[in-house]
């Protein structure tokens, strides 16, 4: 998470993306709908992102069944009172955004003050130059707005940050994603629950 970053994109752009941004419930149906059709999000249509989006749509519908918030961390959640948005850069075969989307939704649903908006990557690549991560256009990239000053103060992507460094020592050791790094991502994920992400998160709340 980046507190208060410097960025050249300025209001105009981000007013623009969140007026065609879409709610979880619109971006949730939308995958639901290209994973029967045999489709993904994006220009580029081919059999490993359609299958990606099927996989995505089964993790997201477990996901949004499963996740549990202690009540510890509800309160806090709960106790939010400024308007903020979670502005998401997204697409539906991106397998690091089905893990960690529905757990934004989770937090936004528990205070009316929190809106989670989404929109497509590859359709808001303006947007999307203006968040890199490490010089990449990695998704799913969250970025915080305070709705009362319309200002930026703060982003979080594209992964949880104990899936972020594994990811990282991979790099380091073997240069490049393994199917036994892919899998032992995947079991991390399963395994944490979407807990790791919730504790990323929650100062994205409390930021000035």
């Amino acid at each position: 998470m980046d507190q208060k970053p410097e960025t050249l994109v300025d209001h105009q752009l981000i007013h623009q993306s969140l007026d065609k941004s879409m709610g979880y419930d619109e971006y949730r149906q939308l995958t639901a709908k290209l994973a029967a059709e045999g489709l993904s999000t994006g220009k580029v249509q081919n059999e490993n992102l359609s299958n990606y989006t099927a996989l995505n749509d089964r993790r997201m519908k477990r996901l949004d069944k499963t996740i549990k918030i202690s009540s510890e961390i509800e309160s806090k959640i709960k106790s939010v009172d400024r308007k903020i948005t979670w502005l998401v850069l997204t697409e539906s075969w991106c397998g690091d955004a089905a893990q960690t989307i529905p757990v934004m939704n989770k937090i936004a649903s528990l205070n009316s003050n929190i809106s989670l908006r989404l929109v497509l990557r590859d359709e808001n690549l303006e947007l999307m130059e203006g968040f890199l991560t490490n010089g990449a256009m990695a998704i799913p990239k969250l970025i915080a707005l305070d709705n009362a000053t319309k200002e930026i103060i703060g982003e979080w992507g594209s992964r949880p940050s104990t899936a972020s460094k594994m990811v990282q020592e991979q790099k380091e050791k073997v240069g490049e994603f393994t199917p036994e790094f892919i899998e032992e991502l995947q079991q991390w994920y399963n395994k944490d629950k979407g807990q790791n992400t919730i504790n990323d998160l929650l100062p994205l709340l409390f930021l000035e």
